[in-house]
C-alpha cells in the first residue's frame, strides 16, 4: 500500500509540473482533471471520504466544466484544433 501511495504522489508532482509547461489549454485542463482525480484517491487512502467526494465533485467535475465552457466562449478550443489541423 505504501508503494501505491508513493506512486500516486509522484504522479501528482508530474501532473503539477506538466500543467505548468503545457502550451495547449485543452491539455492543461485534462491534466488538471487527472490531478484532481488522483488527489481524490489519495484522500480516500487517508481515510477521509468527505474530502474525496468534494475533491472529485468540485476539482474534477465543476471546475473542469467551467474551464471547458470558458474555452468554448473565447473560441480557444477551435483555434487550437485549426492550428493542429494546419500543421
Amino acid at each position: 500500500m505504501q508503494i501505491f501511495t508513493c506512486i500516486l504522489l509522484g504522479f501528482l508532482v508530474v501532473c503539477a509540473v506538466s500543467v505548468s509547461f503545457s502550451k495547449n489549454l485543452l491539455n492543461s485542463i485534462l491534466i488538471f482533471m487527472s490531478y484532481s482525480l488522483v488527489m481524490s484517491v489519495i484522500w480516500i487512502l487517508l481515510e477521509s471520504p468527505d474530502l474525496a467526494i468534494t475533491e472529485a465533485a468540485v476539482g474534477a467535475g465543476i471546475t473542469s466544466v467551467l474551464f471547458f465552457i470558458t474555452l468554448k466562449k473565447i473560441h480557444a478550443i477551435m483555434k487550437s484544433y485549426e492550428e493542429e489541423k494546419d500543421e
